[in-house]
């Protein structure tokens, strides 16, 4: 009996074929939709934690068209003037004899001179031009007035 060697017609044993000496470029796309997909879970993140970042005392404030001021580091010391004329250090309220007081001790740990004032749009301008004057007179010029936004822009449209 006689056996005989097949050959096999290169299937599936034997070497594998070397690749030729060109290979094929590297990939130079980048994938954004994973850094989409992260900016959009920021966005939704920051879109709910803004609103409460704002200081807790009730205030309806006054719209206008102004632009928002140029924000610090630290968190800004706020004085609101509540809609009965009361007054309050970002959330504490304090009588009018203790402003200034409270605010130097405060500002003496700062290194930011502003200070924002709130004043709800059912106080009188008297009163936000009483507290302004006070304010100025122990030496904070630095104040900025808080308004919402939205208000008339004086230039024939609203908005």
């Amino acid at each position: 009996m006689g056996a005989g060697i097949m050959k096999s017609s290169g299937g599936g044993g034997g070497r594998r074929r070397r690749r030729s000496a060109t290979r094929t470029p590297p990939m130079s796309e980048i994938n954004v939709t994973p850094f989409v997909d992260v900016m959009l879970v920021l966005l939704i993140i920051f879109m709910v934690a803004a609103p409460l970042l704002t200081v807790g005392v009730p205030v309806q404030m006054p719209e206008t068209a102004a632009n928002a001021l140029p924000t610090d580091q630290e968190e800004p010391l706020t004085v609101s003037i509540q809609a009965d004329g009361s007054l309050a250090i970002q959330n504490t309220e304090i009588s009018e004899g203790e402003l200034i007081t409270h605010l130097r001790a405060i500002a003496a740990e700062r290194d930011s001179d502003r200070i924002f004032l709130r004043a709800d749009g059912a106080n009188d301008w008297t009163r936000v031009a009483q507290v302004m004057g006070a304010l100025d007179a122990a030496g904070f010029s630095n104040i900025g007035l808080v308004t919402d936004i939205g208000g008339p822009t004086f230039t024939g449209s609203d908005g």
